[in-house]
């Protein structure tokens, strides 16, 4: 067995070991091949980093590895104490102790106010973080409270509330999805796996990160007979490992794929890169010079986008169609005119979307480029199907995007923050909660069911005269 004193002396470039799981491996070759960059891992040489290795990644993930990288069992005598080891920070203020019981969260807004108390330092940073001034984040949310309702009444039967759709062709029984979020296990051990039994209990789609903390044979594993899965597809600078992976979930039984674009560069996650902003020792290689290295530890959004291809171009779509028969769904557009390209080029859906305010700071609300199209394009809702997420935060924000002529809505960070709470229970009570509010605003605003929604029922608030009257609105006639 090899002493944790010896794992200590190889903290360098080109000598660098780690403790995962009770076994020491050699990750020397592995420090330019890592997905996040070697600093990711660099800034964990010679400890034990078993718990942040299980947080980050699938349990596949060692499979990167050649056999011979494993050293051996460490000895468990020598290991310091737990506290010492490379793990998760405490939450903030020990609030699980008075977190309230799942059913008592009435709001989406309510999984996110405990959440930022019970989550570690480390995971509230990545969940909330947005691109430097947060400017598109604060923007999506408050770009719904722009838009009200003009409800109807007397409009005949209205208590069905009736929530079933589709789009590109997969059913659901409600019109919102979970959009691809990673990282779940730093909310909840169990991770995304959570997420997809909530779906499958409630019969909605998940679409599964790129960059989940589970494998995607757990999750396929994990999901309920007739469930639907879809898979968020990063292009890698490897295109022969793209290839491979989306042969992989068809096989597994995925519905579609989400090529997510809006990656072309690099975005400082400000939150999360202030969580890591403790200093840390220089680094020295094996020849005894400093290795160049940040200041700081590497932030988690950093430590897993390293092998994504940032110069996409239309050509890719192509691609993804030579190597699947699934319906592709073209996630992070973010203009009517790329919309247009999106269906000249054949993609069966659309997801209007600026990343959750994680990539371009300043980028348009998605409910604001979906009211452009409504106003200026209303044909493209007839040529592809048009998905939306970004600030959605109660179910009257769905209604308000379905009666614009959205197919669905998708949700990050509400099932993230939920997993963290109360796991499954969590991201159920999210999908309940939606439900009610779903069916309440439809039958308050005059809509049975979801193909009874008008774009005539929503609109810019104050009064629709002059500019502010929708273009889509005719004037009553005398």
């Amino acid at each position: 067995m090899i002493s944790y004193e010896e794992v200590q002396r190889h903290a360098t470039v080109g000598n660098c070991w780690v403790i995962i799981k009770g076994f020491v491996y050699d990750v020397s070759d592995f420090l330019e091949l890592h997905p996040g960059g070697r600093q990711a891992i660099l800034s964990h040489a010679g400890k034990d980093v078993s718990e942040l290795f299980t947080m980050l990644h699938p349990p596949d993930a060692l499979e990167n590895l050649m056999p011979e990288a494993c050293l051996g069992p460490v000895d468990p005598s020598t290991l310091p104490p737990p506290g010492e080891a490379v793990t998760e920070d405490e939450s903030e203020d020990g609030a699980t102790h008075t977190l309230p019981q799942v059913e008592d969260m009435l709001l989406i807004q309510d999984f996110e106010t405990w959440a930022e108390r019970v989550l570690s330092r480390t995971a509230w940073a990545y969940y909330r973080s947005a691109t430097d001034e947060e400017m598109t984040f604060h923007e999506n949310r408050k770009a719904f409270q722009r838009y009200f309702f003009r409800p109807r009444v007397l409009s005949g039967e209205a208590s069905t509330g009736a929530t079933d759709t589709a789009f590109v062709g997969i059913p659901t029984t409600l019109p919102v999805f979970i959009s691809p979020a990673a990282l779940a296990k730093l909310g909840h051990p169990l991770g995304e796996i959570n997420l997809t039994k909530a779906a499958g209990d409630y019969g909605i789609v998940q679409a599964i990160s790129a960059n989940a903390s589970c494998s995607v044979d757990e999750l396929f594993a994990a999901r309920m007979e007739g469930q639907h899965l879809i898979y968020q597809l990063y292009l890698n600078k490897n295109r022969s490992a793209s290839e491979k992976l989306i042969r992989k979930v068809e096989q597994l039984g995925a519905k579609a794929i989400i090529f997510t674009v809006d990656i072309s560069g690099d975005s400082k996650r400000t939150l999360d890169e202030r969580s890591k902003s403790h200093s840390r020792p220089p680094i020295e290689t094996s020849n005894g010079t400093s290795a160049p290295s940040p200041a700081t530890p590497v932030a988690v959004g950093q430590s897993i986008a390293g092998y994504q291809e940032r110069n996409l171009t239309w050509k890719d779509i192509p691609f993804i169609r030579r190597n699947t028969k699934l319906p592709i769904i073209v996630k992070g557009v973010q203009c009517l005119e790329d919309v247009q390209l999106c269906a000249e080029h054949g993609v069966n859906g659309v997801i209007i979307s600026n990343h959750g305010g994680r990539q371009a700071d300043y980028a348009p609300a998605p409910i604001d480029v979906l009211y452009e199209i409504r106003c200026l394009r209303p044909d493209l809702f007839d040529k592809i199907d048009i998905m939306i997420d970004g600030g959605v935060r109660s179910g009257a924000d769905v209604v308000k995007a379905l009666a614009l002529g959205a197919k669905a809505v998708g949700l990050g960070r509400p099932f993230l923050y939920a997993n963290g709470t109360h796991g499954q229970d969590g991201v159920r009570r999210v999908l309940e909660i939606l439900h009610e509010e779903i069916v309440n605003t439809m039958r308050n605003i005059g809509a049975a069911k979801i193909d009874e929604l008008r774009p005539e029922m929503v609109g810019p608030a104050g009064p629709w005269v002059g500019t502010n009257r929708p273009p889509y609105m005719t004037v009553p006639r005398m």
